[in-house]
């Protein structure tokens, strides 16, 4: 399975708790995917993708939360407790291409 870091989210709204990540990606390499995109291929087991806490060095993987009467939503998972490391991450900028 291929593993990526990611670095940046694109959120319409970064102060709202009411709306989801649109987008995943890393600035260096200039990449973007969609929310639905990133949750396939997570879902597939085709890809992995993580966050690095700066502090530490230690990978938080990024998983799938599926909730009743909700669309699912991406989330990273570290020492096996859900946590907000994908929300600190920057925004992707316009130079970050939609793959």
């Amino acid at each position: 399975m291929k593993e990526f870091e990611v670095n940046c989210v694109t959120k319409p709204n970064r102060q709202s708790a009411h709306e989801h990540i649109t987008h995943i990606g890393h600035t260096v390499n200039k990449w973007r995917l969609t929310r639905e995109a990133a949750i396939q291929r997570i879902e597939s087991k085709t890809e992995a993708f993580y966050t690095v806490d700066q502090q530490t060095g230690k990978r938080a993987y990024i998983g799938v939360v599926r909730e009743a009467g909700k669309a699912p939503y991406l989330r990273t998972h570290a020492d096996s407790k859900w946590n907000d490391n994908l929300l600190a991450q920057a925004e992707c900028g316009a130079d970050c291409k939609i793959l």
